[in-house]
């Protein structure tokens, strides 16, 4: 059996300094926002014969630098085109200088995206989450009711949400870095990756906290809380472990080969269930053995 608790202090150490480098990351640089949250135009093209590449395209539309454009191809040979502007104008550039590198290509539409329609995008994308939190916190509270010892059942679903907030922080602040350096943009896929975290890291946090709760309502008034802890981690250990390599698996083939539209979102999932199979392990039993403290356990 792996002393998994005895190793706490180094987990905390790069948690902390992980976070940090996060925060400071999202305080100084921030995220890098898409069409989804800052207002643009979508236009769909149907191309007369084959459909350009996205990189000819983007060459054919470098002159007119357009900020946040993305290009994903659609069915009925056509593409549909993303950027950050709300011009008639610079939309008649666009699909002229479309028109004379591609002959016989028809406007399909020109859609524009307020800017005050993606503030209230974000502002509902952010209620979302915190809500998700809530609802989380407040689930497993319940579930856990009839072990108040020597932990309340409220500290078990804290616990998770620390352990969510610490992925969910890391996602945002690697991003944070990705626009930076790599122009990486966000919009809604990037807060359905989030979405899909949260939901993924509480369910392995969730298959510990429940083996803990089995172990102390059999648990002997010898076997300490610790000890306890440190058997079900080690019981989960290799479950968690094969249930996250195998989703990281598969997104590694999406990202590889998926195409760019669901490049950045399939990213956004691999750091965080990364980070969320390691943070069910070594922050959120953890930071309830810390509350619990090291007192033998006692049944009533």
């Amino acid at each position: 059996m792996y002393n998994i608790i005895g190793k706490t202090k180094y987990s905390y150490t790069f948690s902390i300094i992980i976070s940090i480098l996060s925060l400071v990351a999202i305080f100084t640089w921030g995220l890098k926002l898409g069409i989804d949250f800052t207002g643009g135009t979508l236009m769909e093209i149907k191309f007369e014969q084959s459909i350009p590449t996205n990189q000819e395209l983007q060459d054919n539309l470098g002159e007119l630098d357009l900020k946040s454009l993305t290009i994903q191809p659609t069915e009925n040979n056509s593409l549909i085109i993303r950027y950050a502007a709300e011009d008639d104008k610079i939309n008649e550039e666009v699909y002229k200088k479309i028109q004379e590198k591609y002959s016989g290509t028809e406007q399909l539409r020109a859609n524009f995206t307020n800017s005050s329609i993606s503030k209230e995008l974000k502002s509902k994308s952010l209620w979302a989450i915190f809500w998700a939190v809530v609802g989380i916190m407040s689930y497993i509270a319940w579930a856990f009711r009839k072990v108040s010892r020597p932990v309340e059942s409220w500290k078990y679903g804290a616990g998770a949400v620390i352990a969510l907030v610490h992925d969910i922080l890391i996602t945002v602040g690697a991003f944070a870095v990705l626009g930076h350096f790599q122009g990486i943009e966000v919009g809604i896929p990037f807060i359905a990756a989030l979405m899909t975290i949260l939901g993924f890291s509480v369910h392995d946090t969730i298959v510990v906290y429940d083996r803990t709760r089995e172990n102390l309502l059999k648990s002997s008034a010898k076997e300490s809380f610790p000890e306890i802890v440190n058997r079900s981690l080690n019981e989960t250990l290799v479950r968690s472990i094969n249930t996250s390599l195998t989703v990281l698996i598969t997104l590694l083939a999406i990202y590889f080969f998926g195409g760019e539209s669901i490049r950045d979102f399939s990213l956004a999932l691999l750091i965080g269930i990364f980070f969320g199979t390691y943070s069910s392990i070594f922050v959120a039993s953890p930071v309830v053995l810390l509350w619990g403290g090291k007192r033998p356990f006692a049944k009533k």
